[in-house]
């Protein structure tokens, strides 16, 4: 792993601090279980609500729309304008005043407090807009009912109010359902499991209880509590929910488990490897609740602009203010057009336009098994230029398969392979596993064979159903004096240029076939190429393997350039020959031995990740060893920004016209917007905004 200096040189000291909490397996407060939404509100710059809860806006709206209606009904312009006569008692005069103060105290004081905050963090903002316009309007309306002449405003204050706290409520249950997905991944998880104690007994137990080593039973159709390795059984495990794979994973005696993914019809036996904090779940939860809470450059650039905004609305305010007194207008007139520019002019949709993208595609991203470390990363993904992998275990399989064969005429291609691996099938030599396992890979049936006998440096021999075969390379066909047809040795010709093993299967003197045996080509690589190339990217590899090697694998995949030979201490410096010129390079490894490389790239992605979710050399982290999964990253990243721009434009741009709409640049024509109105525009853009964002999740990736 690299070194957290290493690190520094990409991302912030936030981060970093992230970083090394992970390493650890969290921080202190993410062990004791309490890192939440808090903390995502704190770092994400969204902190308008910090404190605050959906419920908690929710119940003001709602208690301030009451308290609303007695100030709205025995208003005196109201029932003038509507032609109708509220009650009249000993006091009722009073009504408006009254019920518009409580409002102000009960549902005005979220604004308030916010105020404070921004102030003395010296960023004023949306709350300060906010609580500036209310507290104008009640004091005036304080001032009116006390005998300043004029018209007081409290049902505009308390429909003002309410209607403010509707907008909030509403982004805020936006904001969390984006969110979410930490609360649905935790769900997956059982609370309780059945540990295996002597024989076949069994006890229920809290998941919490389990130690490392316990075996535990995992029931048809029941959900896996924690990470392990099968011990016993055989099944089929739907692992969607962590990687985004739709299609259930076989799973027997040596396979790995996920917690939190769900058991088909078989019934496991399971040996626990990691519970709580250690599980593979918890890891992606840490990675989603980081990613929702790092800056993006375009976040900055929402929170400056929201600022600015700031800055622009109390100006206009100003001279909105001064500009009507200068013309003669009444105070309580050009109090009415203060407010309302203060009001429709608060930053709240572009407090909303980026956290709420950020939170949405995160969520996107971790369903279909891209795990963001750092918000920068995919924000940068869309500008990539050249995308560079690394070859083992990242293109190819990491462990040796046949990738080709040639037969004799009378040979068929399965039966080479399953005769040869029969022989083999005692061998725990690497040519012997490749034999086998590719023989696995195709279905094909292998029997154990009789007299096993290894030749000591040449192959191996055995009888296989009553006929005496031998493999082994070309060393063994000199000992036994055999020559191989001239297609086959032709064949054996081409592997060797390739950079490929040889290996023949002999009977008697007669060579049957010979299979080139070679690091494995994952099967979706070829796609993975390709749908980067159509992306209009260019793709290198980066490998330690010889140049025969290496080019064998770039003809097969469609790779533009490729760095054969490279030591890993050596691959940092081919990214760095890559980005010069300004290009900006991605670089995709297994984040081990290519760290260095992962961190130097201006986008590191560390691929195969499985189970292993702390791999901290990548900005994105792949959980599946699907190299395809990077082409997603990118149309993910590019449908991002473009979510961004598109509220950011709305969420600015809408003011450019209803700031002087509602300083009364059109009062010549009779058209005035009230205070209440300003709060439904300025609350209708944060909902358009908001349902924008909802719109990503349409994307297919």
């Amino acid at each position: 792993m690299h070194s957290s200096n290493s690190k520094d040189q990409k991302n912030s000291a936030d981060h970093d601090t992230k970083e090394h909490g992970d390493r650890s397996g969290g921080t202190e407060k993410e062990k004791s279980g309490h890192a939440g939404h808090g903390d995502h509100e704190k770092h994400s710059g969204h902190d308008k609500h910090e404190g605050h809860s959906v419920e908690m806006f929710r119940t003001r709206f709602w208690v301030c729309l009451a308290l609303s209606i007695p100030a709205l009904i025995w208003e005196p312009m109201l029932q003038e304008w509507f032609g109708y006569k509220a009650p009249v008692f000993p006091g009722s005069s009073m009504i408006p005043a009254l019920f518009g103060t409580l409002v102000f105290l009960y549902g005005g004081w979220v604004f308030l407090k916010g105020a404070y905050h921004e102030l003395s963090d010296r960023k004023p903002g949306m709350m300060t807009l906010i609580a500036l316009a209310i507290s104008v309007a009640f004091i005036y309306s304080g001032a009116v009912t006390l005998g300043y002449d004029g018209h007081a405003l409290w049902w505009e204050l308390a429909s003002l109010v309410t209607i403010m706290l509707l907008g909030h409520w509403i982004e805020m249950r936006s904001i969390f359902q984006a969110q979410g997905a930490l609360k649905e991944l935790a769900k997956l998880l059982p609370d309780t499991a059945e540990r295996l104690l002597d024989g076949d007994r069994t006890e229920e137990v809290p998941v919490d209880q389990l130690q490392e080593g316990d075996i535990v039973l995992i029931r048809p159709g029941g959900s896996i509590p924690v990470d392990g390795v099968v011990k016993e059984g055989k099944s089929a495990v739907n692992e969607s929910m962590i990687t985004g794979e739709s299609k259930p994973v076989d799973k027997t005696a040596g396979d790995n488990v996920i917690a939190g993914t769900a058991n088909g019809d078989g019934s496991l036996r399971v040996e626990v490897s990691g519970t709580g904090d250690k599980t593979a779940l918890a890891g992606i939860m840490r990675l989603v609740e980081e990613a929702q809470g790092s800056r993006s450059a375009s976040q900055a650039l929402a929170d400056r602009a929201a600022f600015f905004l700031t800055l622009v609305a109390i100006g206009a305010g100003g001279l909105t203010f001064v500009a009507w007194l200068a013309f003669g207008a009444t105070l309580d007139f050009t109090i009415s057009r203060l407010v309302t520019v203060l009001v429709i002019a608060c930053p709240h949709a572009l407090g909303l336009a980026i956290p709420l993208v950020i939170a949405i595609s995160t969520t996107i991203g971790a369903r279909n098994g891209l795990l963001v470390r750092d918000r920068r990363g995919l924000e940068e993904a869309r500008n990539l230029e050249v995308i560079v992998f690394d070859k083992t275990g990242t293109l190819t399989l990491g462990e040796h398969r046949v990738v080709d064969s040639v037969m004799a005429d009378d040979m068929d291609e399965n039966e080479s392979i399953r005769l040869a691996a029969s022989v083999e099938y005692d061998s725990e030599h690497p040519i012997g596993r490749a034999l086998t396992e590719s023989a696995r890979e195709k279905d094909i049936e292998v029997k154990g064979a009789e007299d096993f006998n290894a030749i000591p440096g040449k192959g191996v021999e055995a009888t296989v159903e009553g006929r005496s075969l031998k493999v082994g390379g070309p060393a063994l066909l000199r000992k036994l004096e055999v020559k191989p047809s001239e297609d086959i040795a032709n064949a054996a010709e081409r592997f060797s240029e390739n950079g490929q093993a040889a290996v023949y299967l002999i009977e008697d003197n007669r060579v049957l076939a010979v299979f080139a045996i070679a690091d494995a080509v994952r099967p979706e690589s070829a796609e993975a190429i390709k749908r980067l190339h159509e992306q209009g990217l260019k793709v290198a590899m980066l490998t330690g393997d010889s140049k025969a090697v290496a080019d064998s694998v770039a003809k097969e995949l469609g790779i533009d350039t490729v760095f054969a030979e490279v030591l890993p201490e050596d691959k940092a410096d081919k990214i760095k020959e890559l980005q010069h010129g300004n290009t900006r390079v991605a670089m995709v490894g297994d984040g081990v031995n290519d760290a260095p490389a992962l961190v130097t790239a201006d986008i590191g992605i560390a691929i195969g990740a499985g189970t292993d979710v702390a791999v901290e050399a990548g900005d994105v982290v792949l959980v599946r060893s699907d190299p395809r999964d990077v082409s997603r990253i990118v149309v993910l990243s590019r449908a991002t920004y473009r979510k961004m721009v598109q509220n950011l434009w709305w969420a600015a741009g809408y003011n450019i016209i209803a700031i002087p709409l509602a300083a009364g640049v059109l009062a010549w024509a009779g058209f005035l917007l009230a205070p209440a109105a300003g709060a439904i525009l300025m609350s209708a853009s944060t909902v358009i905004v908001a349902i924008n964002a909802q719109l990503l999740r349409r994307l297919e990736l």
